[in-house]
């Protein structure tokens, strides 16, 4: 069998991604599994400012690089080191996608496995206090010289490189190498264990960073594949990076169906509101409809932009749409619209002073208000939806109160429901939002086999 042979890199760069920074400096050292049998560095030439606070990080600045090779003059002699070798690195997909990144750009496309040293650190010599690689070399008696340089960090990873061989006695490095290795796309601070334990079947997972606090939350059909999804690719954004390099661990919450996942996820979000999850943001209702009683005992309906700690009667994505309907229901049932809040946005007529004189009747007036409020409540369905479950003998349930998600859960199949509303018991509670409630009203339209309506009483 041939030996294999490693290439132990390491970069300095202008700033912290690929994709809107460059590579100011790089060391190559070969190794054959047992020695190092070369060695390489060069300055770069960015051909872009160096940052100050780079400058003050690894000492590097302009008129270190004026005089440097730039990138392409220097990119047939990077491939010929690396090609046909492992790709070694402390955090070895940042490294890897400046390389890969900047080789492109000088019109070489290259590809190769690649092997983390923070991985094999943890794998090898596991419970450490830290795995960076100045930590590792106090731990380890490793001599540490010029860090944040890149000869110097390549020497130390060599040494560590070397270390970890000489006491890797169950293989686990071979295993890390190897093509079909998961270890060859996680993120580095990702015990495996952690990804193999994944189930093919739809859920919630949940991503934690070293705190353990949970920094992002995501829905899938199939929990493993959707989660190797997020480890693919070669995006070289400075998120993406970030984000792997915040990966230290993964839990996950079975689902029975997607639309199951889709809710729990969504309610997850809301509740933790992990730094990574943006898209939903733009689905936040923004402004709502309130109640609320003067101190003449006069009752109010307003709208105004939805508050922490109140309970609007609706809410809205945009303060007209919550106008608009205020003045509808008003006309309709005859409220008298100076006793209605348009919030910012009033028209030149609500603008004007309000005249309180011949108030109408307070207890006719704040019925009507009454009104108003049954009328948004009871216009609006209550219905379950009955589904399959996780597992034989299991069903799953979604409860929906007067146009409002109240909870989920499941039942076994064994339980009878002799009224609809029964199901409202057996459900975890929830709390909803707009999101939510479209995702239903559109399930509900897709399968109406699977909905059972409340049915309202006639009279």
């Amino acid at each position: 069998m041939m030996k294999r042979e490693y290439a132990i890199v390491d970069i300095e760069t202008t700033g912290g991604n690929a994709g809107g920074s460059r590579i100011t400096e790089i060391a190559i050292i070969i190794h054959d599994g047992t020695a190092v049998i070369e060695r390489w560095e060069s300055l770069v030439n960015p051909q872009k400012d160096i940052p100050p606070a780079i400058f003050a990080l690894t000492g590097i600045n302009n008129e270190m690089v004026k005089n440097a090779p730039i990138f392409d003059d220097i990119a047939e002699k990077i491939v010929e080191m690396l090609t046909g070798r492992i790709f070694v690195a402390h955090n070895v997909n940042f490294d890897y996608s400046f390389v890969r990144h900047q080789l492109e750009e000088s019109g070489f496309r290259w590809t190769a496995s690649k092997l983390c040293t923070v991985r094999a650190a943890r794998k090898v010599r596991p419970g450490l206090r830290s795995y960076s690689l100045g930590n590792l070399c106090n731990s380890l008696d490793i001599i540490l010289e010029n860090r944040h340089r890149a000869g110097g960090d390549a020497d130390a990873t060599a040494i560590l490189f070397s270390r970890l061989l000489e006491w890797d006695t169950a293989g686990e490095i071979q295993r890390m190498v190897k093509k079909t290795s998961q270890d060859q796309r996680l993120p580095p601070n990702l015990p495996p264990a952690d990804f193999e334990q994944l189930p093919d079947k739809p859920g919630v997972y949940y991503f934690y960073n070293e705190a353990r606090k949970v920094v992002y939350v995501g829905k899938a059909i199939n929990l493993k594949k959707r989660v190797a999804s997020h480890f693919s690719g070669h995006k070289i954004t400075p998120q993406r990076q970030n984000f792997l390099r915040d990966i230290y661990s993964i839990s996950y919450e079975v689902c029975a169906t997607e639309l199951m996942a889709l809710l729990l996820e969504c309610t997850e979000i809301k509740k933790l509101w992990p730094v990574y999850n943006t898209a939903l943001k733009r689905f936040e209702p923004k402004f709502g409809l309130y109640e609320y009683e003067a101190r003449n005992g006069y009752r109010y309906l307003a709208v105004s932009k939805l508050a922490k700690h109140q309970t609007a009667i609706e809410v809205f994505n945009s303060e007209y749409e919550g106008i608009t309907m205020l003045r509808e229901l008003a006309d309709k049932f005859g409220l008298d619209h100076r006793f209605c809040k348009y919030g910012m946005a009033e028209t030149a007529d609500g603008a004007r002073k309000a005249d309180f004189t011949n108030l109408p009747d307070i207890q006719l007036h704040n019925s009507l208000v009454d009104n108003v409020i049954v009328h948004i409540s009871g216009s609006k369905p209550s219905f379950a939806i009955i589904d399959k479950g996780r597992s034989a003998g299991e069903r799953s349930c979604i409860w929906v109160e007067d146009g409002h998600f109240y909870g989920m859960g499941y039942v076994s199949d064994d339980v009878c429901f002799i009224d609809v509303s029964e199901v409202k018991n057996y459900v975890t509670r929830y709390a909803g939002n707009q999101y939510i409630m479209q995702l239903l009203y559109s399930f509900v339209e897709k399968y109406p086999s699977k909905v059972h309506f409340v049915q309202l009483a006639q009279g």
